[in-house]
């Protein structure tokens, strides 16, 4: 069984900042690390909430990833509603990483860029994503970690608790062992110092108090551009009595996760949101059917049949009912199949035209999105376009000016929406 032996918690305002958004819960076995975000005093206000929380902590009923997961998405609703009835909290969020110690596992629920890391046999193991856009990009394989530092949007966050009313949180649990050393930080430490240092300095100084004090005396050393918080804490095994009385030794396995990452978005690895395929681009401020659109499902009225000539009377009325009706029934049947082969090459031509046309929109996470096609629905929900590429770009991050320019369901070519959409990941869309 496995405890808590030592802890250490500390945060500074940093070099650069009037006031310290980040906020800290380390109530052993349960430690949370959240960074604010947002004008004035909202980024103070949203951490607080978030870290409130998890104050009365979790059951321990053997499902701590669904229990951290819960409190984190009341977090998150609660932070949504303040900041849409107050005006001065407007647009206001955190980021969270919860860590919580169990007998034998380690479970942790992130969402954002704070981090969690595992110091283990001499070697440092981060164990979270970080849901950035340069991340999301590396992810990828479209920039590299050299291109990353220097990205002139390094510091854009694709989730965090409260822009949205529904969040998805990234949970994990890890099988882990005695002496095991947890850091919890936020960004304010690792956009700072590399991981490198962090490794250095938590080697260097045996005493977590130590090396706590010296991460954030190093992250100031180094500009202190932000708020800096870091939380450590080191694992002990306690005896467990064994069927005869005496102590066994728990057996512990490597850092294999004990259970892949719950993540409600399938595509969080690879950056593309996986949306419905019967869900509509949303797109800000313009409707799914443009103005002065055609009929959604254009029909063609038959050419009308030629007037019938009256004819004067047969001596032999027997055979004239079949002469007056036969020579129309063919031309109707003509008719019809000159129509049918018209709509065909209509139908062709159309497709082939909704095959050569882009525009961009959102999807339903909020992400800038290249749809295939035109932005119409037929009856019934049929859609005339398809999903082409999800970008790592949430919509909210485009200043309004531009996106109502990008998101005004234009169309484009493919080439000229990739160029788009290249420009406004690498921060160079003018």
């Amino acid at each position: 069984m496995l405890r808590v032996a030592e802890q250490y918690t500390g945060t500074d305002t940093g070099r650069q900042r009037r006031a310290n958004e980040d906020a800290l819960l380390a109530r052993a076995p349960l430690f949370v690390v959240a960074d604010g975000m947002g004008g004035a005093q909202a980024g103070e206000v949203a951490s607080q909430i978030a870290v409130e929380a998890f104050q009365p902590g979790i059951s321990g009923s053997g499902e701590p990833e669904r229990e951290l997961a819960e409190l984190a998405r009341a977090a998150n609703e609660r932070i949504h509603e303040l900041s849409h009835s107050n005006a001065e909290q407007a647009g206001m969020g955190t980021t969270l990483t919860a860590v919580y110690v169990g007998e034998q596992e380690v479970a942790i629920a992130h969402v954002g860029d704070s981090r969690a890391y595992c110091l283990r046999d001499g070697k440092l193991l981060r164990l979270t994503d970080d849901h950035t856009l340069v991340d999301e990009l590396m992810r990828q394989g479209r920039l590299t970690p050299e291109e990353a530092v220097e990205h002139p949007q390094r510091s854009v966050i694709t989730r965090a608790l409260g822009p949205e009313g529904a969040v998805d949180i990234d949970t994990r649990s890890f099988r882990a062992r005695a002496d095991d050393v947890y850091l919890l930080c936020s960004d304010g430490l690792t956009t700072m110092i590399s991981e490198e240092q962090i490794l250095t300095a938590l080697l260097t100084h045996p005493r977590l108090h130590d090396a706590g004090e010296s991460l954030i005396r190093a992250a100031n050393d180094a500009g202190g551009r932000d708020n800096v918080t870091v939380v450590l804490l080191r694992l002990e095994e306690v005896g467990v009595a064994g069927p005869d009385g005496s102590d066994s030794e728990q057996t512990v396995i490597g850092m294999a996760p004990v259970s892949p990452p719950l993540e409600a978005d399938t595509a969080t690895h690879a950056a593309i949101a996986v949306v419905p395929a019967t869900e509509a681009p949303a797109a800000a401020g313009a409707p799914a059917t443009p103005e002065g659109s055609p009929p959604a499902s254009g029909t063609t009225t038959p050419p009308a049949l030629p007037a019938r000539r009256r004819m004067p009377r047969a001596p032999r009325p027997s055979t004239a009912k079949p002469r007056r009706w036969r020579l129309p029934r063919l031309r109707s049947l003509g008719a019809l199949a000159i129509t049918l082969v018209v709509l065909g090459f209509i139908a062709a031509g159309a497709y082939l035209a909704w095959q050569s046309v882009y525009f961009i929109g959102t999807n339903g996470r909020g992400l800038v999105t290249v749809y295939e096609g035109v932005p119409l629905q037929l009856p019934g929900g049929v859609n005339l376009y398809t999903r082409k590429y999800v970008s790592g770009v949430s919509a909210a991050t485009v200043p309004p000016a531009r996106r109502k320019t990008l998101l005004n369901h234009h169309l484009h070519s493919e080439g000229d929406a990739a160029s788009l959409i290249r420009s406004l990941e690498l921060g160079q869309l003018e």
